[in-house]
């Protein structure tokens, strides 16, 4: 029986928590347990694997991600969506290690497909590329530029690995400068043709 006050819902809340503080790779069903003050098997009413946790929280961290871009990018188009999407990216993965790097796991289908949170993500990111007139396969693989960047600038800044003393937000603001000068000039199969 589910001890009285212990839910899915909060189970994958505190284990969201724990990922930020502990780290994706060390957070455990025990870790959540001990957080709650009960037994392991008090949370297996809840949550069947440590595999499982760690979807929860990939699926819980996709839905507050994606609610962070698309208030970014709402009411905006090209540079500011841009600039909107690539501070709020940054912002998350800063903020939220854990949860962040939980985003980037590569799910069960099962598990990806019923997530509105990472559908939505996708969604945002294409839209926002969009912007600058893409069409595939441009977009995807402009998509994977922006990505690439983002998540390894957020990464990099998460494990403190800027020693240069110029200002890591000049550095941010020049590579965004940089990235929408690449976006608007994005190479076309008819382009490449030439």
């Amino acid at each position: 029986m589910p001890r009285q006050g212990l839910t899915s819902a909060r189970v994958s809340a505190a284990a969201a928590e724990l990922a930020d503080s502990v780290g994706l790779s060390r957070l455990t069903v025990a870790a959540v347990a001990r957080h709650f003050g009960v037994s392991d098997a008090a949370l297996y009413v809840h949550v069947r694997s440590r595999d499982a946790l760690i979807e929860h929280v990939a699926v819980r961290a996709a839905a507050t991600f994606a609610d962070a871009l698309a208030l970014a990018v709402a009411g905006r188009a090209g540079r500011q969506a841009l600039i909107g999407f690539a501070d709020a990216w940054r912002a998350f993965a800063v903020s939220h290690p854990g949860q962040y790097a939980a985003t980037q796991l590569h799910l069960p289908p099962e598990v990806g497909t019923r997530s509105a949170g990472h559908l939505r993500m996708i969604e945002l990111s294409y839209a926002m590329l969009r912007g600058y007139g893409l069409d595939e396969p441009a977009l995807t693989d402009a998509m994977r530029f922006v990505r690439s960047t983002f998540h390894g600038f957020a990464s990099l800044q998460t494990v403190d690995g800027f020693g240069h003393p110029r200002a890591v937000d000049a550095s941010w603001q020049s590579i965004l400068d940089a990235v929408h000068t690449t976006l608007n000039n994005w190479p076309t199969r008819k382009q490449e043709q030439q």
